[in-house]
């Protein structure tokens, strides 16, 4: 074995800018739906958060403890610009401002995204405030994520589920189960829709969706996306849709 006396030179940030994802442990859709985000020189490093279906709200509330941790770990006494916790459900039910400030603490210094916070700032850049609401999930989770878009100041034109209660399974629903979904929620009076849980696969879709339904379609994930861009300083398109088109 020879070893090789060179002089090493060593980028500080081989990409400029990182963006940090805590998943769940079940999660099919968050980071692929992320990795339309390296070619554009932005780092994306994730873990896993633990979480056990079904989705109700006692499962969700489970991972409160764990978000801390979770952000911690992605690499450690490093910089971040930004940290997305990738659950929307959890987020309602945990506390929006609850998430954030345990991402903070595991991950000082990053830019702290739940699609929660992410998908109200998204709605308010497109100009709405009278939205329909609709998810994958069943009643029982989908009523608190109402109340918390109503407590933000939405007024919900419309709500609806589909009464799923498996993330995998929320996960595989088809592009046309997702486009007929939203055609089918969409209230008169509605200025935008916006589809619940990160699961879902509809931010790719987003162009698709709007076509659809005739309003600017918001997802979890495009809602994410969205805000970590900006987090990161870039304002260009990474999917389609009208909000990738803010300025």
């Amino acid at each position: 074995m020879t070893i090789l006396d060179l002089p090493l030179t060593l980028d500080d940030r081989p990409l400029p800018r990182r963006v940090g994802l805590v998943t769940l442990a079940t999660d099919h859709t968050t980071e692929v739906d992320f990795a339309t985000l390296p070619p554009r020189g932005i780092g994306v490093y994730a873990t896993r958060i633990p979480f056990a279906n079904p989705v109700t709200p006692e499962t969700l509330a489970a991972m409160a403890g764990d978000v801390t941790r979770a952000a911690a770990l992605i690499l450690p006494d490093e910089g971040l610009d930004a940290v997305v916790y990738s659950c929307t459900s959890a987020s309602v039910v945990i506390g929006d401002d609850r998430v954030r400030a345990a991402i903070d603490a595991g991950k000082p210094g990053a830019r702290a995204i739940t699609p929660i916070s992410a998908g109200f700032a998204a709605l308010r850049a497109l100009g709405a405030d009278r939205i329909t609401l609709l998810t994958p999930y069943t009643p029982q989770t989908t009523r608190p994520m109402a109340d918390c878009f109503e407590g933000g100041g939405f007024a919900l034109r419309g709500i609806s589920c589909l009464n799923m209660t498996d993330d995998r399974a929320m996960a595989r629903l088809s592009h046309a189960t997702i486009i007929e979904a939203a055609r089918a929620a969409v209230a008169p009076g509605s200025q935008a829709l916006f589809i619940a849980c990160t699961a879902v696969r509809a931010a790719g879709i987003a162009a698709r969706i709007e076509d659809a339904v005739g309003l600017p379609v918001v997802s979890a994930n495009l809602a994410t996306l969205w805000a970590a861009l900006r987090a990161c300083g870039d304002a260009g398109a990474a999917l389609p849709g009208q909000l990738m088109r803010l300025s």
